[in-house]
């Protein structure tokens, strides 16, 4: 048995090559600040990438949110993650939440976002940070750091036109509205949505057909489709190229090709 880290306020799985990490500070709504959370995610992330067991990565909430973000009763006593002059609290960004979005930019295989419930401010960034999100019916969003007079600190901004371009993403950004999740799936948000007993067996069920696949192919198409959005066509061809080079002579490709061969005998 591949040997998990340890955590704090977060519960880690693996079963069948998928890793299932369960943020478990229902108690605060699953907040990434005041809590244990960031770390349990940066040890996760970079566990993840070192374990050959994993080829698909599922985050969810224990709980009846999947993370409400920032604490806010830190924010109103200047304390925690945001005490300290300009200098500082910017100092606690870059080496506290700031980690995060970094980290999870460097997950090597696919991550599937369980939605269970509320994702609100960096929990709705954290949710926007997965290759895949599914929801729970009960699930809400929102990008709300402007009803509290702050910024999106945690890299929000850049995520989420990414993910639905830029006026709807600045729209939800400005006004700071919460959204149901038949919505989020109408702006491309979300890409299902599910009853909520309905949601982990769903998203079990996609992470086992993916996590199916020739898991070195996996992670280097991961990694294609990551460089794709940054690169030019003819470089991106060399790359494509070279990870095709290296697919060629794995040796579960030959497995892979062998089965697809045995397959079409037997119909």
């Amino acid at each position: 048995m591949t040997d998990l880290p340890l955590l704090t306020d977060a519960l880690l799985t693996l079963e069948n090559r998928i890793a299932t990490l369960t943020l478990n500070r229902h108690d605060l709504r699953n907040a990434l600040t005041g809590t244990q959370l960031i770390d349990d995610i940066i040890a996760t992330a970079e566990w993840v990438n070192r374990c050959d067991d994993v080829s698909v990565l599922v985050l969810t909430g224990a709980g009846s949110a999947f993370s409400a973000g920032g604490n806010i009763h830190d924010m109103a006593n200047r304390g925690g993650d945001f005490a300290g002059d300009v200098a500082e609290c910017a100092e606690r960004y870059r080496r506290g939440i700031q980690r995060i979005p970094l980290a999870l930019q460097a997950v090597e295989v696919p991550i599937i976002a369980a939605i269970n419930g509320a994702a609100i401010g960096a929990g709705f960034d954290l949710a926007n940070m997965a290759d895949i999100r599914i929801a729970s019916s009960k699930a809400k969003f929102g990008e709300t750091f402007l009803n509290l007079g702050i910024i999106p600190g945690d890299g929000g901004a850049w995520l989420m036109q990414r993910l639905i371009g830029y006026q709807r993403a600045f729209e939800l950004t400005l006004t700071g509205r919460v959204i149901d999740a038949a919505e989020a799936k109408e702006l491309g948000i979300v890409m299902t949505v599910t009853a909520p007993e309905d949601l982990l067996p769903e998203v079990q069920q996609l992470a086992l057909q993916i996590a199916s696949q020739p898991p070195k192919a996996t992670r280097l198409t991961k990694r294609l489709m990551k460089m794709a959005q940054k690169m030019e066509l003819k470089e991106f061809l060399d790359l494509s190229a070279c990870f095709q080079g290296m697919c060629h002579n794995e040796p579960e490709h030959l497995t892979a090709v062998n089965q697809m061969i045995a397959g079409m005998e037997q119909r």
